[in-house]
């Protein structure tokens, strides 16, 4: 290549770090992204086919189940008010769920035994519970189960 024939030279050092730069702050904002999916309206229940379930989840669902919501003799699992839950290797839980409403009386108490549940489970180290009211709660969201515990079995809801 001759002199004449222009080339094109490579970016300038800032331009390079900067570039290298957006690249980290893209792969933060894919971290971001990755973080658990928020359900869609009335799709919302966690609904696992518990065979598949690694034993810790199986205990987690298990702990889940022993907690009432003191209005309704059913537990908040099979109510439809846990919208999704995860846990990492280092044993941090997390929790998404919901009330039956927003003036529900337990509003203050419930996020904090659903946390204290959770962290009484062999392998979790912690807990956090993300108390959510989008989407609402509606009565579809329970299990079939439930609807019988409560005589809604044949409602179409």
């Amino acid at each position: 290549m001759s002199k004449d024939e222009s080339t094109t030279p490579d970016a300038p050092e800032e331009a390079k770090s900067s570039d290298a730069e957006n690249a980290e702050g893209n792969e933060d904002a894919e971290k971001k992204s990755e973080a658990p999916k928020y359900p869609e309206p009335y799709a919302a229940v966690l609904r696992v086919d518990e065979s598949e379930l690694a034993p810790l989840e199986l205990e987690m669902v298990t702990q889940l189940r022993t907690i009432y919501d003191p209005e309704i003799p059913v537990d908040i699992y099979e109510l439809g008010l846990i919208y999704e839950f995860s846990f990492d290797e280092t044993g941090k839980a997390w929790i998404r769920m919901t009330l039956t409403s927003p003036m529900c009386p337990v509003a203050g108490t419930l996020p904090g035994e659903v946390q204290a549940k959770m962290q009484s489970v062999d392998g979790i180290t912690q807990c956090d519970v993300d108390l959510v009211f989008d989407p609402p709660w509606t009565p579809q969201l329970m299990t079939d189960a439930a609807r019988l515990a409560l005589n809604m079995g044949g409602m179409n809801l």
